[in-house]
Formats: C-alpha cells, sequence, structure tokens
C-alpha cells in the first residue's frame, strides 16, 4: 500500500476553538491507514467573510496515509460532524473545520474536492502552519508555501500560546 503525505487545515472559532482543535488532532491521528507525524502551533486571525463573528483558532497537521483522497475527505468530514459542525453560512462560524490542504503531489479538481486548496495562497492561517510543519513545502506546480506566504494578505494572525499537556 503506498503511503502519501497530506496536510490537513484545521479551524475553529466556536465552542473553545483550541480544545476542539486539540481534540481533532487526538482523533486524526486514529484515522485508519493513517499515523500523525507532526501538528503546527494554534494560530488566532480574524475571519474570512463576516466579520460579525469570533477570530479563528488554526493550525495543521501532517499525516502519512495510505487512504485514497475522498476517503480521508470523508473521514475528516466524519470528525467534523461529530465536533457539531453547521453549515449555515458561507464562511461563518463553525466548530470545526477540516481542510485537506495538500495530498502528496497530486491536484484534484472534482465536485467534492479540489487539491490543493482552492484559497491557499490567501490564507495566511493556513500556509503559516504548513511552514511550521515544512518549511521546504511546495505545491505541486512548484510554488514554495515560504514564498506564497510572503505574498499573502494579512489576517492579523497571532500565534497561541501552547496548550497544557495533561496526561
Amino acid at each position: 500500500m503506498t503511503t502519501v503525505l497530506a496536510y490537513v487545515g484545521l479551524g475553529s472559532n466556536l465552542q473553545d476553538p483550541a480544545a476542539q482543535l486539540a481534540r481533532a488532532v487526538m482523533e486524526l491521528a486514529r484515522l485508519p491507514q493513517t499515523m500523525l507525524q507532526a501538528q503546527s502551533p494554534f494560530y488566532a486571525s480574524r475571519p474570512v467573510g463576516p466579520q460579525d463573528q469570533p477570530d479563528f483558532v488554526n493550525g495543521a497537521v501532517e499525516l502519512s496515509t495510505s487512504l485514497p483522497p475522498l476517503e480521508l475527505l470523508d473521514h475528516l468530514q466524519a470528525i467534523e460532524q461529530a465536533h457539531g459542525r453547521e453549515r449555515l453560512r458561507h464562511w461563518g462560524p463553525r466548530t470545526l473545520d477540516l481542510d485537506l490542504l495538500l495530498y502528496g503531489n497530486k491536484t484534484l479538481d472534482n465536485e467534492r474536492l479540489k487539491v490543493p486548496h482552492a484559497e491557499l495562497a490567501n490564507r495566511d492561517f493556513a500556509l503559516q502552519p504548513l511552514l511550521d510543519l515544512n518549511p521546504e513545502l511546495t505545491l505541486p506546480d512548484g510554488r514554495r508555501i515560504d514564498q506564497l506566504r510572503a505574498q499573502c494578505p494579512d489576517n492579523r494572525l497571532r500565534l497561541l500560546l501552547p496548550l497544557a499537556k495533561t496526561d
């Protein structure tokens, strides 16, 4: 079975967002045929779209997986649903948002999934966590994540203090 490195962006702005992301990371680590390789720090940023909502907390994980992309997407959406995700308003508030940002060196474009994520180059809250995971990361078309980050619009990104480890 072939494994690929997949990068998943995490976001939340409802019901203790940092705790939502921490729980999601643990759930991602338990996916079948998947191993959590690394987790970025969490960042706070302004919401994209409607500004009448709380700031978001975002991060990213690197997964080694042999799940096909759409099957991985199904798992991501199941985790979102378990966190009470409701899709009431485009770019609206959410308990958890999991986006498949990159899947190996593949480019995918169908009705359910576009990889690399369509808005990745415009999202500092996705680019910075990817840089934290792998400073040499590139898109399938060869563009470097660090160069995209340098050109990205500012969304008032701020690093959150690390969560205390509890055993």
